[in-house]
């Protein structure tokens, strides 16, 4: 009865899977709304003064109208909780771009009697040193959102004279050294640290020194330095808040002739959706793409067919990197996390995509070439101590620039796998460097694992949960990863030793959050979701089977009242939360196919 009950929800997630996917061969997906991206792109739009944009400006602050929470604040999706930085700007924006609308008032008294509930009076000054104090020492999202709130007028001059200025005179050295500098902001963010840095530079009048003659003549060398760095697109990393951020600070400061002002303008208004409402990014059709093949393993051609399945991974070699990005200056091999030109090479969609490549491996040598060069880039990655960070190498003084757990295990596993697929393919001398790299992964990844047998992840994090973090998430994850390594034939004894004993504790983990109803949210007793519930039964359907079937009695009744509907489970860039339609559909999925395997 059980097993007909798998199969049933088999074909019913493969047909949701199916449906998803576009002409092309593979998934974009769909990111939630966003008010906090709503908010930015709204006032970009109206700082840049083109009356065209104003039905785009309207239908923006409508949707904010339209989607408060009863609490008078707003979240970064409407299915999220108020906070305080989200709540700020949407209420510069409706200030700024609706002064004279009389439900706007109203708006406006709700957003102060919420931000009054978290100690901010926007009738003081003490809203600077509010948002400072909670981004603490990253500047990447702070110096941001005070910047807007001061363009709109809602911070005034007194209180904006608090805000650190950034240093954006540095980014004119060569990228190689950021990390010798105590840049306050993270290392994708170098857009922001020009854009901001230029607004807060034109807006004060320093008294004359050295530091503020060299930064007035090295306005124009970054603003060529900016153009630079922006995609085809127009969009910054295809992120509509760090590209309206910067587009609004760059006409504030006096450049809204720029080639970056014109693409980046051009860029907001393609992004905006029918309801009036902007998403955080354009897409993660990589990273949604790569968990999609992961999620049926085994099982892709007999769903997909041998023709989708060759689109697919025509699609995946056709967006590799194959020359230095100009963004960071990243060697070529990786992959982003979409097909549009503002992506930049990380090291979870390279490690997803050499997997998926591995799963549709048909011995060719584009195949071979581009599995490998993916490993070589993943493995220049690899930080001093072990782990992996994101994007970039070594830089580690922000924790998105840090080495991370679920990322660290990604990457062995995708290492582990090639060895065993290409075999001599793989030169000697590569092959033992690639093991030493599993070895130092392996030791971080027992270095960094709790007592209680837990990881927490980087990119994941819980609203929920007391400190934001999501320990279910991180360590069903990197339990999955480590399981897959032992079936490895690349693995050498005593490491393999090691790894079934931190999966053997990470179950004990994993098994101590379920709730009583079955399923697990991101820790003990907090409600369950349908995205860490099946992550939860993947990892742990070899072992526990009761465990896992309990799991999936609450799926089964949760997929029926909720039809899959995405729970907000990402961190993005600050603090930022998101939902992806398609989390629910291939974490289910894997979950159902593995304990069909087992």
């Amino acid at each position: 009865m059980e097993n007909l009950l798998l199969t049933d929800q088999f074909n019913y997630l493969c047909g949701c899977l199916l449906k998803e996917q576009n002409s092309q061969g593979f998934w974009s997906g769909e990111l939630s709304s966003s008010a906090l991206s709503t908010a930015t792109s709204a006032v970009a739009l109206q700082i840049h003064g083109n009356m065209a944009d104003k039905p785009l400006i309207h239908s923006g602050c409508s949707w904010l109208h339209a989607n408060i929470n009863p609490d008078g604040g707003f979240g970064d999706t409407p299915g999220s909780a108020s906070n305080v930085s989200t709540s700020l700007l949407c209420y510069a924006a409706v200030y700024y771009c609706q002064p004279d609308d009389s439900g706007s008032r109203e708006l406006l008294l709700s957003i102060e009697n919420f931000l009054l509930t978290k100690g901010i009076n926007l009738k003081s000054n003490d809203v600077a040193s509010a948002v400072l104090q909670f981004y603490g020492s990253d500047y990447t999202f702070s110096v941001p959102i005070l910047s807007m709130l001061s363009l709109c007028g809602v911070l005034p001059d007194e209180a904006f004279k608090h805000v650190p200025g950034l240093p954006f005179e540095l980014a004119l050295v060569p990228a190689a050294w950021y990390r010798f500098f105590n840049l306050q902001v993270v290392s994708y963010a170098i857009p922001a640290l020009i854009g901001v840095g230029i607004y807060i530079h034109s807006k004060r009048k320093a008294r004359f020194s050295f530091t503020g003659l060299y930064r007035r003549y090295a306005v124009e060398p970054a603003l060529r330095k900016l153009a630079k760095l922006l995609p085809e697109s127009g969009g910054f990393l295809e992120a509509i808040p760090l590209t309206a951020f910067v587009n609004m600070c760059l006409v504030a400061g006096g450049h809204r002739e720029s080639e970056v002002v014109k693409r980046g303008i051009l860029f907001l208004r393609n992004q905006q959706r029918g309801d009036g409402s902007w998403p955080i990014d354009t897409d993660l059709s990589t990273w949604v793409t790569t968990l999609g093949i992961k999620a049926l393993g085994p099982r892709l051609e007999s769903v997909l067919g041998k023709e989708a399945m060759q689109k697919v991974k025509s699609h995946l070699l056709g967006i590799q990197y194959k020359e230095k990005h100009a963004y960071n200056g990243s060697k070529p091999g990786g992959w982003g996390w979409t097909s549009f030109s503002g992506s930049v090479p990380d090291a979870d969609d390279t490690a997803g995509a050499v997997l998926a490549l591995l799963e549709m491996y048909d011995g060719t040598s584009a195949e071979t070439t581009a599995i490998l060069n993916g490993c070589t880039w993943l493995a220049g990655l690899q930080n001093s101590d072990g782990g992996f960070p994101t994007f970039c190498r070594g830089w580690g003084r922000l924790p998105f620039d840090s080495s991370c757990a679920d990322l660290t295990g990604h990457a062995m596993l995708a290492l582990a796998t090639s060895m065993d697929t290409l075999g001599d393919e793989i030169p000697v001398a590569v092959q033992k460097r690639f093991k030493g790299v599993i070895s130092k992964a392996a030791a971080y990844l027992q270095q960094h694992q709790a007592a209680d047998g837990r990881w927490i992840p980087l990119w994941f994090g819980s609203q929920l949960t007391g400190d934001k973090k999501n320990p279910v998430y991180g360590t069903a994850k990197v339990c999955s990863y480590l399981q897959e390594c032992l079936a490895s034939s690349s693995m050498a004894p005593e490491r393999r030793e090691k790894l079934a004993g931190m999966t053997a504790s990470a179950h004990r983990f994993l098994l101590s959050q379920q709730n009583p109803d079955g399923s697990w949210g991101s820790q003990k007793d907090i409600p369950g979701s349908i995205e860490e519930t099946a992550l939860a039964i993947s990892a742990l359907a070899k072992v526990h089977d009761d465990a896992c079937l309990k799991g999936f009695a609450w799926l089964r009744q949760e997929a029926r009242s909720t039809t899959l509907s995405p729970g907000a489970i990402g961190l993005y860039f600050a603090t930022l939360w998101y939902s992806e339609k398609m989390y629910p559909v291939v974490f289910y999925l894997e979950a159902v196919r593995r304990m069909r395997e087992r």
